[in-house]
């Protein structure tokens, strides 16, 4: 049974799949716009708060054409090289469970392009070894509206808990006097929409920082 908090920042890890510009180009559940805000929120509220990150591609230079990782994601993680493979299933894939097995976490977040093919067959294959999945349907796409309903349907029905951006960093900083809840000011700001306005309230009623 879970509980609230459940998920914390010492008991998750991020997988980012296949976050890339080719492999985005025909997803029409989510605008661009919308997708890449998300995303990039996601991964900043990880590195902001020390969950570990696992980052792959797929066919990202295995393919006839590079396709690297979203700038946006490579400028966070500049001297990681992200796990690049031929199977749309990431679990297939030894070294991505061992870099998954490194993070020594059972919790895992994760997002991936497409819905219905790379993310759901890794979500359900992970759970299959025992791993408790996160998904995060606002910071994944797929080819149709349907299609990544169908996928999110799927995965529940599995066992993977659906939730989205902001949730999952709600969740990771639940208290709001602790340095975690403040280092997600920034990024709210940048990326929350109508939230970032209470941020600013927020800030312009703190007290002022004496020097």
């Amino acid at each position: 049974m879970h509980t609230i908090n459940d998920l914390t920042i010492e008991n998750a890890a991020l997988c980012l799949i296949d976050h890339q510009p080719w492999v985005a180009f025909p997803i029409t559940s989510i605008t661009p716009e919308h997708l890449t805000n998300n995303v990039l929120a996601l991964a900043k509220t990880a590195k902001a708060v020390g969950v570990p990150t696992v980052l792959t591609t797929i066919n990202g230079k295995s393919g006839p054409l590079k396709d690297p990782l979203l700038q946006g994601l490579t400028a966070l993680w500049p001297d990681v090289e992200p796990i690049d493979r031929t199977n749309t299933n990431a679990w297939s894939d030894p070294a991505f469970v061992e870099a998954v097995k490194a993070t020594g976490r059972k919790k895992l977040v994760m997002a991936g392009l497409w819905t219905e093919v790379c993310l759901a067959q890794t979500a359900i294959s992970a759970m299959r070894d025992g791993y408790e999945v996160y998904f995060v349907s606002d910071a994944s796409g797929g080819l149709s509206p349907e299609a990544h309903e169908r996928a999110c349907q799927r995965m529940i029905q599995a066992g993977a808990i659906p939730m989205t951006w902001f949730a999952v960093a709600a969740e990771w900083t639940p208290d709001n006097t602790a340095p975690e809840y403040q280092a997600m000011y920034p990024i709210t700001l940048q990326h929350g929409g109508g939230v970032a306005w209470a941020v600013e309230y927020i800030l312009a009623n703190l007290p002022r920082q004496r020097g």
